[in-house]
C-alpha cells in the first residue's frame, strides 16, 4: 500500500466499501466540506486496451462504455462532474457553466456545492486547489505546455487567480490562503524532452534549471510537478501536497494502476475531481 493512500476520514461524503482501492484520496488539510478523488484504472466498464475506468470520450472506447464510466464516477462522488475538452490552455471555465457543452477550457473552478470541478489525465499533471476557509474549489490540467502558458502566465497562475477572486466574493475582509494538492502524472525519471522546454521553462523563471537533467545528445529529463511546484510558490502558495515525483506516483511506471499516454498511445483518461459537499 502506498503512503499516500489512506483511510477515508469523517469528512468525506464518498463510501470507502464502493470505491476502487487504488483510487487516490488527497491527503491534505482541505476543510471538511471539500472533497476530491484521484481515480485509477480501476472500475469501469471499457473493455481493453481502455479497461476499465476510462472516462475519455475522444480516445477511441465505445462512447456507451465511457458515458456508463461518467455516470459511475457520478454515482460514486455523489456529485456532477463536468468534462472539459481539454487543448492544453489556461481558459478556465466557472461552474455551472453558462454555456452548452463542451466546455473548452484546461481549468475549472466553483463555489457550488455538488459541482465537481474535473479534469482529465494520462500522464499530464491535475492540480487540485481550494481555500482553507472552503469557499471555493478548482481542478487545472497542467502538461508542459499549458503550465508554461505565454509571459509567465499559465494555467496554474489563470486558475488562482479565478479561484482567489471566487473565494474572496463576499468575504473582502477575510484573508484568502489557496492550497494545492498534485496528482500522478509522468514521472521525472520518464519525461524526455527537447532542449526547447527548459529553454522556454528558464527564460520566464531561471530557477527551473533545477527542474531539468541532461539525457543524451539533445534530450533533458524534465521534472513535471517541481515545475507545477515552483508556479505555485511564485504565487505565494505554500501549501502544496501531494506528488513529489517519486516513482509511485509515475504514470508510466505504474501500468496496472494508471493510464500512460507516453507508455501506450491509445488508452483511456484518468480524472482528479473536486467539489464542496452540501
Amino acid at each position: 500500500m502506498y503512503a499516500w493512500r489512506h483511510l477515508l476520514s469523517r469528512r468525506t461524503i464518498l463510501k470507502p466499501e464502493t470505491l476502487p482501492s487504488d483510487w487516490l484520496l488527497p491527503d491534505w488539510p482541505a476543510p471538511r466540506s471539500v472533497h476530491a478523488v484521484f481515480t485509477s484504472r480501476a472500475g469501469g466498464v471499457s473493455e481493453a486496451p481502455f479497461d476499465a475506468m476510462n472516462l475519455g470520450d475522444h480516445v477511441g472506447d465505445a462512447l456507451h462504455d465511457v458515458q456508463r464510466n461518467r455516470a459511475l464516477l457520478g454515482e460514486l462522488l455523489q456529485a456532477q462532474p463536468t468534462f472539459l475538452q481539454q487543448v492544453h490552455g489556461r481558459f478556465v471555465a466557472r461552474l455551472p457553466a453558462t454555456v452548452p457543452a463542451p466546455i473548452v477550457a484546461d481549468a475549472s473552478v466553483s463555489n457550488q456545492p455538488g459541482q465537481a470541478c474535473t479534469v482529465m489525465v494520462a500522464d499530464c499533471l491535475p492540480v487540485l486547489f481550494t481555500d482553507t476557509q472552503g469557499r471555493a474549489v478548482a481542478a487545472a490540467h497542467a502538461g508542459w505546455r499549458g503550465l508554461l502558458g505565454q509571459d509567465g502566465q499559465g494555467v496554474l497562475e489563470a486558475t488562482y487567480k479565478e479561484i482567489s477572486a471566487l473565494a474572496q466574493a463576499g468575504s473582502a475582509q477575510e484573508a484568502t490562503e489557496i492550497i494545492a494538492w498534485l496528482g500522478p502524472c509522468i514521472g521525472p525519471q520518464k519525461f524526455e524532452v527537447g532542449p526547447e522546454v527548459p529553454a522556454a521553462f528558464m527564460a520566464q523563471q531561471p530557477e527551473a534549471a533545477a527542474c531539468f537533467v541532461p539525457h543524451g545528445p539533445g534530450k533533458w529529463l524534465a521534472d513535471l510537478p517541481e515545475l507545477a511546484r515552483l508556479r505555485l510558490q511564485a504565487l505565494g502558495v505554500h501549501g502544496i501536497y501531494g506528488n513529489d515525483g517519486s516513482p509511485a506516483w509515475c504514470t508510466v511506471s505504474n501500468s496496472l494502476r494508471f493510464f500512460s499516454y507516453r507508455r501506450s498511445p491509445i488508452c483511456g483518461r484518468m480524472a482528479a475531481s473536486i467539489w464542496l459537499g452540501n
